[in-house]
């Protein structure tokens, strides 16, 4: 039986990087590479873009619209894009398989996969099935405070970082927060796919750290549909929704204290180089409790999620090449 052919457009950006390092090993895929004096040459990523049983677009939004628009009518290469505007696009299927049941099936035969923003992931997963169980109302504002590891940034961040050297191999510039206007590209998704009736506030910040990423979402007391909900149901709701499944990993709030380095201090890079999002949720219930995702934000914030989503798409196990 032939391989599956695999063509990653956008090969050398941070994304496709690590998309690359990821399925480098694989026996079961033919994984196809342009030429470095090819990138630019429109007519070489057709062809490969037409050959390809399926192409990951590691590309900024309007490139990636470009590389689509190579594509030969009725071509039958099916589609994983990495950038932002298409992820409410109603033709297209929201790659994130945890999202429900529905969402898996609906990945394993799309032609077309938008894949989520990493940001997303751990507001969605946290957010969605407490509105669901009806913990949450779906009409409560919610917050969002979230720091990203700069690889997040791309290219550019990541050179401009690397140009100012700190301590332990990690940037010396200081935590910064951005997206103080309030338009971030992420909210859409994050309203959408949560369920929630209005965008969240959201403030993200950059670390210093490579990778890593933290989504913490406050939510008062007054909030819950029920005084007095406490951290143990909600982690209920996050296990009785994600049993069984292989990347995301409800905390039971007893066991919280362990992974608190010091007892104190939840660290950044906890899920660095895993497909795994964490789940923990802190806090009292007559003050409030905090929903907290962390995840690597190449990974189950990217690269590691496309590559679930590619497993799906060509009908494979959605754990091979990653790890949990």
């Amino acid at each position: 039986m032939s391989r599956p052919t695999i063509y990653i457009d956008g090969q050398e950006g941070t994304t496709g990087l690590r998309i690359r390092e990821l399925l480098a090993g694989r026996a079961d895929l033919d994984l196809r590479l342009i030429a470095d004096e090819d990138r630019k040459d429109p007519g070489a990523r057709r062809s490969l873009l037409d050959e390809a049983d399926l192409a990951i677009l590691c590309l900024p939004d309007d490139a990636a619209a470009e590389a689509l628009a190579l594509l030969a009518p009725g071509s039958g290469t099916r589609v994983i894009d990495t950038s932002t505007v298409r992820r409410v696009d109603p033709g297209w299927v929201y790659g994130l398989p945890e999202l429900s049941p529905e969402q898996r099936r609906a990945i394993r035969t799309a032609p077309r996969v938008a894949n989520c923003g990493c940001y997303p992931v751990g507001f969605i997963l946290a957010v969605r099935p407490l509105i669901e169980a009806g913990l949450l109302d779906a009409a409560t504002p919610l917050t969002v405070n979230a720091v990203s590891g700069y690889s997040g940034g791309g290219r550019r961040m990541i050179e401009e970082y690397r140009d100012r050297p700190g301590a332990d191999g990690e940037a010396g510039v200081p935590m910064c927060l951005y997206g103080l206007e309030g338009d971030h590209k992420h909210l859409a998704e994050m309203q959408r796919f949560s369920l929630s009736q209005h965008p969240p506030l959201f403030v993200p910040s950059v670390d210093h750290a490579f990778c890593g990423m933290l989504t913490s979402t406050p939510v008062p007391a007054a909030a819950w549909r029920r005084t007095g909900t406490t951290a143990a149901e909600v982690f209920e709701v996050w296990e009785g929704r994600y049993a069984g499944e292989p990347f995301v990993r409800p905390v039971d709030p007893a066991e919280s204290p362990d992974h608190l380095r010091g007892g104190r201090f939840l660290e950044l890079g906890g899920a660095n180089h895993t497909n795994r999002l964490d789940l923990f949720v802190f806090g009292r219930p007559e003050v409030g409790l905090v929903l907290v995702g962390r995840e690597d934000n190449l990974g189950k914030g990217a690269s590691g999620n496309a590559v679930q989503c590619l497993n799906l798409m060509l009908g494979m196990d959605e754990t091979t090449g990653l790890t949990a």
